[in-house]
């Protein structure tokens, strides 16, 4: 790590390079390459000022200023990006899963951990529970778990996951190498109570979402049957149905139809914390 006069040594190469780039580049390029440099300015300018304020916090003591950086999203990444991590690869992956444990039972699933490889980036997971037999439940599952993963521990090259059934081996395997998912905040929504339906759109995609027991889900607003939207359907109980042609799925079991294996509501994996919603959209 630099220190003292090479730190200052630092600071005079970098306005030295950005000098010579200015002179060698056309304007379209400096624009870019100025405007890069701000926003990197500002990104570690924003979290030192993070890391101040939580130096600074009344009663602060290096437990809960270590506890309120790790809580912190912009510090946390920026210690994740320069492997200065207090949490080691393994309790990252644990809070991740914590995370989505209530979305998991939702599915009639769970995870647990295998193995951690910090060298290599490497996760093993292990799938528990059936997700009720359906691929569209398996996959959605899969999907949360990756994505929360990455979002807590970027470093990660691949995760392993066992307990997938042949008959969805390889389309769970399709669908996320083909697929990547990148998880959206959802506009503000109005408190949906148990029993409602309510649309938004996200990222191109409408999405309808629902509350049941507590835990909301999230489907594209579409009829696999006929097509229609699903926003202004009829919700009894856990069951859904179609308001152009009947159709009926459970929403609970990943959308799944009451009437047909082949036919499922497209789910949407989502997590609901104190920050708001998010979904991850392919």
């Amino acid at each position: 790590m630099a220190e003292g006069g090479d730190l200052r040594h630092a600071g005079d190469r970098i306005g030295h390079l950005l000098g010579e780039i200015r002179s060698m580049a056309g304007p379209p390029v400096w624009e870019r390459v100025d405007e890069l440099v701000r926003l990197i300015v500002q990104l570690y300018g924003a979290g030192l000022e993070h890391i101040v304020e939580a130096v600074e916090a009344p009663e602060a003591s290096v437990h809960t200023i270590r506890a309120r950086l790790i809580k912190d999203e912009l510090v946390a990444s920026l210690l994740l990006l320069h492997g200065l991590s207090p949490d080691d690869l393994e309790v990252r992956v644990h809070k991740a899963l914590e995370h989505v444990r209530p979305y998991l039972g939702s599915h009639g699933g769970d995870v647990e951990i295998v193995s951690t490889d910090a060298e290599q980036g490497i996760v093993r997971l292990r799938m528990k529970g059936s997700c009720d037999g359906c691929p569209s439940s398996l996959l959605t599952v899969k999907l949360a778990v990756e994505g929360a993963i990455k979002e807590a521990a970027p470093e990660v090259v691949r995760i392993e996951v066992e307990g997938v059934t042949e008959s969805t081996k390889n389309h769970t395997a399709r669908s996320t190498t083909t697929r990547p998912t990148t998880w959206v905040p959802l506009p503000a929504l109005r408190a949906i109570r148990a029993g409602e339906l309510a649309a938004t759109e996200v990222s191109g995609a409408r999405i309808v979402l629902c509350r049941i027991e507590g835990q909301l889900y999230a489907y594209r607003d579409h009829c696999p049957a006929c097509g229609s939207k699903m926003n202004t359907g009829g919700l009894d109980s856990d069951v859904l149905a179609c308001p152009s042609c009947g159709h009926r799925y459970d929403v609970r079991l990943a959308g799944r139809s009451l009437a047909s294996q082949e036919l499922h509501l497209d789910p949407f994996p989502l997590l609901e914390n104190a920050d708001g919603v998010r979904v991850a959209v392919s």
